[in-house]
């Protein structure tokens, strides 16, 4: 049986690392944003990201309502800032990109060579570069969040390439698509909640969204080039061959959690949950249509059900009552 302390750290490593490379796609499709993109679709990009981050911008009105672009400019500089290196912000790049690597630091025994020197190499780089907004915003910002996420991305694929199949690489794989249903649920709902409440909208919106989550090709693939708001809903809820689908993500969890061995505490919770909450995404979505507020209240249930999903796994495998555990 997997140590406690193991597998929280294997399971916050993946979470970490998830966190990381999500944040650098939504911050750089936003940059690319500023290149050439109405003010009104950039303030809608921040908007997104900070409704789906669920944090309050930096300063009194920063962000969301200039109409000047050299006020969006300077407003979309200070934002990057608050999300990229802001070490007061748990969930910036730079944070959250230290606590994968801090994991893996402690984890090392428990994770293949190949992996740490493929991750400690690319977080010393940031560290040691002693970046700052001002020095990526001068050459290619976009540039640097696509090389950051492609840090985070190779080291996963090495660890699919060299860890053995065991309880350690379960728990990391757990944390992963833990964290990747939960920020693809309060994505969805941040664009949503945008959506519903613009005084204008446009097929950019949505094609911007399938984009942050890999999908338009997928779409443009099945649907054609047309955009539709339901079929765009339903391609990231419920498609199980997209993989970055809420489907797919909660299929990931439920399958490593079934092959988990018992934990100490209580007994299948956590199977049972992200079983249920596997289920719930599967069965009873709404079909094709405009009502995107019922795909919103529907996702809304999951998103009620995803909350206790983190305090019954660490309950039965990490921080178990060890006078009344199983034996």
């Amino acid at each position: 049986m997997l140590l406690a302390r193991n597998a929280e750290g294997l399971y916050w490593m993946g979470r970490y690392a998830e966190r990381t490379s999500h944040l650098c796609r939504l911050l750089g499709g936003q940059m690319e944003t500023l290149v050439d993109r109405p003010i009104r679709e950039i303030n809608f990009g921040w908007r997104r990201i900070y409704g789906a981050l669920r944090r309050q911008p930096p300063g009194p009105a920063i962000g969301f309502g200039g109409f000047d672009d050299d006020f969006t400019l300077a407003d979309s500089f200070a934002l990057a800032d608050d999300l990229t290196f802001e070490r007061s912000n748990p969930d910036s790049v730079w944070n959250c990109f230290g606590a994968a690597r801090e994991n893996a630091r402690q984890m090392r025994h428990c994770i293949t060579g190949e992996m740490w020197s493929c991750l400690n190499p690319a977080y010393l780089r940031l560290r040691l570069q002693r970046l700052r907004i001002a020095d990526i915003w001068k050459v290619e910002p976009e540039g640097f969040y696509a090389r950051v996420s492609r840090d985070v991305d190779t080291f996963m694929g090495v660890a699919e390439r060299t860890m053995y199949r065991d309880d350690r690489w379960r728990f990391l794989q757990i944390g992963r698509c833990t964290e990747r249903v939960q920020l693809t649920i309060s994505l969805l709902l941040a664009h949503v909640e945008e959506i519903m409440t613009a005084e204008e909208t446009s097929d950019h919106d949505w094609m911007s969204l399938l984009r942050l989550c890999h999908a338009l090709d997928a779409y443009t693939h099945r649907y054609g080039v047309a955009i539709r708001m339901d079929r765009a809903f339903d391609l990231l809820v419920v498609d199980p061959r997209l993989p970055r689908s809420l489907c797919c993500a909660s299929d990931g969890a439920a399958r490593e959690l079934a092959a988990l061995a018992p934990g100490p505490g209580p007994a299948g919770g956590a199977a049972r949950l992200m079983a249920r909450i596997t289920e719930a995404v599967r069965s009873g979505w709404p079909p094709e249509g405009p009502a995107l507020k019922d795909r919103r209240d529907r996702l809304r249930q999951i998103e009620t059900r995803c909350r206790g999903f983190h305090d019954v796994l660490t309950a039965a495998h990490i921080r178990y009552d060890a006078d009344e555990a199983a034996p």
